[in-house]
């Protein structure tokens, strides 16, 4: 009975015995496959080497790419939904060139207005389907433009006759002119407007005799002016909802009726003295007579964050979430958000003489005095953003970073535990081979899907984004490794036969290291491919988790749910870029891997060079 049990775990000796027997490094060493003619041949595959450097390419992509391309998952902007790839928000026309009278950014465009009273539209300038800012009216060809102002998806032109003329979106009351605004414009009475301007979905005229116009959506904005503040108007700072009026006595107010609103409070520093005002979406800034700005407002993107100088700004302008001023030494300053670069004055503007600075949105355009026009801020976008306005080529980066990582610690983890039991399993045989396919049975025979399902439902959102990628590696691992587990275990039962396992069972060689330094070596092609395929495989399963609900949900990105996200109708015909470039970083990454699992194939294979 002793003797049956020593005989049964026999293979722990053998596995782990005979250390009096270990050879020197040098007897083992000879024993090996060189590794340089695996090199040797692997270079001279130019498929495989192609891959190769593909490969490594998109590898350092995604994972140096975060460092450049830095992902805010609470970031999303209504204004840039849906935005196709292109880099043309800052492209200036050149006819504007030494021309320039008057230049608005838009959300994803701009519009500018030459001294020929021309109109340019540049950027991505459509609206929806069938409403195109760029389709300019022909009663607006017509006129003599001199001033021009930007909305959000509508534009306001005035010509020197005081007439206004509007284009773009009109549902909701953008073109309703006020009754005094559209009998003048009708009958040729010219107002004498000095100041027009847009914002989201509504509109402002002011007159040189300080009255002020309001018109669009009331729903979303208060479109009211106090009696007391009429005639008395200097400049009217637009918001996304509301107005700020600078008047003639130089004090700040809130002229409208609106009482719950974060600009209501106008600081008591701007009861007199301010000779400038400019609005973000949602703050507003003033400038004194003695050079000292005050913002306030929701500053939540840093508006409030002025910068020191020592010169005075002798013009302010209001992007969505950031500031610029000209100084009176002619120097260019920005503050605010800067997730576009918005804030961020090239050292080229500052090196010009400036004469005039236009700013909005994001994007900002200073005028030297010799006509040319320098630019900063987002020039658009070169993969297109989504439904929530993210940039896909920021979400492809990062997500990339995630969905190879998983896939590659995933390979690891089953290539580990498939390698260990198979090698046991197939040079032991017996019942220690019994126990380990059974085992591999029982694993490979859970339905994954269901099993990622259930655990979903079980887990749900329990644990964090980063412990659910942590265990989707695991799962993975853990529920792929049979498959390898038995191409190793039949390699070796035909492996272990050979003449050079028994010269080396003759020689002292302890069998761990037969296993593990000289048969899986030579089975190490297959080992290759299958982990290849594998790693494919592991990134399409994390796809499909994701699809399910079990994956990494957004908005951490992965490649698996980018694609998720463009699975209808709608996103595949009207916003391609959406699907497109993921799926191809995808499909060429897959590619690569795979011919790079066959080069190698062929180069540890002693008998591809015969072939």
């Amino acid at each position: 009975m002793k003797d049956k049990k020593k005989s049964k775990f026999s293979f722990l000796r053998r596995l782990f015995g005979n250390r009096n027997k270990v050879l020197s490094f040098m007897e083992e060493e000879q024993l090996q496959s060189p590794g340089r003619m695996i090199v040797k041949n692997f270079t001279h595959n130019k498929l495989g080497m192609a891959g190769l450097i593909i490969f490594l390419c998109i590898f350092l992509f995604v994972m140096v790419g975060p460092y450049f391309f830095p992902l805010d998952l609470s970031y999303q902007d209504n204004t840039q939904t849906n935005v196709p790839p292109g880099l043309n928000f800052l492209s200036a026309p050149k006819e504007l060139e030494g021309n320039v009278v008057d230049i608005t950014p838009g959300t994803t465009f701009a519009v500018g207005v030459g001294k020929d009273g021309n109109i340019h539209v540049w950027g991505y300038t459509k609206i929806t389907d069938k409403i195109d800012l760029a389709d300019i009216p022909e009663e607006v060809k017509a006129a003599n433009i001199v001033s021009i102002a930007a909305g959000y998806d509508h534009i306001v032109a005035m010509d020197d006759k005081g007439a206004i003329y509007i284009w773009g979106n009109r549902r909701l009351g953008q073109d309703a002119l006020p009754d005094e605004l559209a009998m003048a414009s009708t009958y040729g009475k010219d107002l004498h407007i000095k100041q027009i301007e847009a914002s989201y979905q509504f509109s402002a005229a002011l007159t040189e005799e300080g009255k002020l116009y309001l018109w669009g959506n009331k729903n979303m904005a208060d479109l009211k002016v106090k009696k007391e503040y009429q005639g008395h108007i200097q400049k009217v700072a637009l918001t996304t909802y509301s107005y700020v009026s600078l008047l003639d006595d130089g004090s700040v107010v809130y002229s409208g009726f609106e009482k719950d609103n974060s600009l209501v409070n106008v600081p008591e520093e701007l009861s007199s003295g301010v000779v400038d005002i400019a609005g973000t979406s949602n703050a507003v800034a003033a400038v004194k007579d003695d050079g000292t700005v005050i913002v306030w407002g929701n500053c939540d993107k840093g508006e409030n964050k002025v910068p020191y100088f020592e010169s005075k700004p002798v013009e302010l302008y209001g992007g969505r979430y950031h500031f610029t001023a000209l100084m009176d030494d002619g120097e260019v300053i920005s503050w605010g958000d800067n997730t576009h670069g918005q804030a961020s004055v090239p050292e080229s503007v500052n090196s010009e003489e400036i004469e005039t600075v236009f700013a909005g949105f994001y994007q900002n355009y200073a005028v030297t005095k010799s006509g040319e026009i320098k630019t900063w801020g987002l020039k658009g976008y070169l993969c297109g953003t989504d439904n929530l306005g993210r940039d896909v080529l920021n979400r492809i980066v990062n997500g990339g970073k995630v969905t190879m990582t998983v896939g590659a610690i995933s390979v690891i983890i089953s290539l580990v535990i498939g390698i260990i039991l198979g090698g046991l399993a197939g040079y032991f045989g017996g019942w220690v081979d019994m126990v380990i396919m059974r085992i591999s049975e029982v694993v490979g025979g859970l339905p994954f899907i269901p099993f990622a399902m259930i655990l979903s439902a079980i887990i749900g959102t329990r644990i964090s984004v980063e412990q659910r990628m942590y265990l989707i590696m695991v799962v993975l691992g853990v529920l792929s490794w049979p498959g390898i587990c038995h191409l190793i275990r039949a390699q070796i039962l035909s492996q272990r036969e050979q003449e050079y396992v028994t010269a080396a069972k003759s020689m002292g060689v302890r069998e761990r290291s037969i296993i593990f330094r000289h048969i899986i070596p030579n089975v190490m092609s297959l080992i290759l491919v299958d982990a290849t395929l594998e790693f494919a495989t592991c990134m399409l399963t994390e796809s499909t988790l994701s699809y399910l609900g079990f994956g990494i949900a957004p908005p951490t990105p992965t490649w698996g749910n980018l694609l998720t996200g463009a699975n209808n109708s709608i996103v595949i015909q009207q916003f391609w870029w959406r699907w497109v470039f993921p799926a191809a970083i995808f499909g060429i990454c897959t590619i690569c891997i795979n011919l790079v699992g066959d080069a190698l194939r062929d180069a540890v294979d002693p008998k591809s060079a015969e072939r």
